[in-house]
């Protein structure tokens, strides 16, 4: 575990920003933890090295990993997927993602940033300082999500919180977010961030293009979000937003 990780103590990096929705950051990026009286779920896992944070993330809040229902995957870099994996083996805990982005979750397929990506651009020294983390972090020998499985609405609907899926294809092929119904809370993954490394802004906006792989797409299919009423947003990197939905998806295009 690097230097980062060790400081990581989950009560200064856990916040409820919505009743029983627990969005935890982690050292370069963020999962959250779903809770009601059926029991409790994750949306995404962090980065591979991430695992024992969010298992303390996970019993801070007085809760048993083992317990997680599922474990639902937004879309299949490994700085989302780094403990599915561990989850499915471990404790038999099902991983659900959308079918659009099965084999990637399942390690079959990539679609990511790559090396050659990165290295014209390593100069920059926010750059270098990302490649490090990820380097630092496991995400070279990650462990693909074998055991994931397609979600369906049913399936969701059953689950803490009565998630719905939200397609917004662009980031990877099957890239999706989580309306959280019952709380009025949206878990966007990385269709939009409130902050990164690579970025000096904050707020809403896109990631650098070279994550995405169709970069236009990725803001296109953002107008999907417009629709949907929530007021509290669980970005994958930055902190959570508490503002409409619809006037996080406006601000992309400013």
């Amino acid at each position: 575990m690097h230097s980062t990780a060790r400081n990581w103590q989950p009560a200064d990096h856990l916040s409820e920003p919505a009743p029983g929705v627990h969005h935890v950051q982690g050292p370069a990026s963020n999962w959250v933890v779903v809770r009601d009286l059926t029991g409790f779920m994750l949306i995404d896992t962090g980065y591979p090295s991430d695992r024992e944070l969010v298992l303390a993330s996970i019993r801070h809040l007085g809760l048993e990993p083992g317990d997680a229902r599922a474990v639902l995957i937004t879309h299949g870099h490994v700085d989302h997927t780094g403990s599915a994996a561990y989850f499915a083996s471990t404790y038999g805990t099902p991983v659900l993602c959308a079918a659009e982005e099965l084999a990637h979750v399942q390690g079959k397929e990539k679609h990511q940033v790559t090396f050659g990506q990165v290295m014209v651009r390593a100069w920059r020294p926010r750059v270098f300082r990302w490649l490090l983390h990820v380097i630092r972090s496991g995400a070279l020998k990650a462990q693909p999500a074998t055991q994931a499985s397609a979600w369906d609405g049913e399936t969701l609907r059953n689950l803490p919180g009565r998630p719905e899926a939200i397609p917004v294809p662009g980031h990877t092929p099957g890239n999706s977010a989580i309306h959280l119904t019952m709380a009025g809370a949206v878990a966007v993954g990385d269709c939009f961030v409130s902050g990164h490394p690579l970025s000096r802004e904050t707020g809403p906006q896109m990631l650098h293009p070279m994550y995405h792989s169709d970069p236009a797409a990725a803001l296109e299919s953002t107008h999907r979000l417009a629709r949907v009423d929530a007021s509290v947003i669980l970005p994958g990197h930055g902190p959570a937003l508490h503002m409409p939905l619809a006037d996080a998806v406006a601000a992309l295009r400013r």
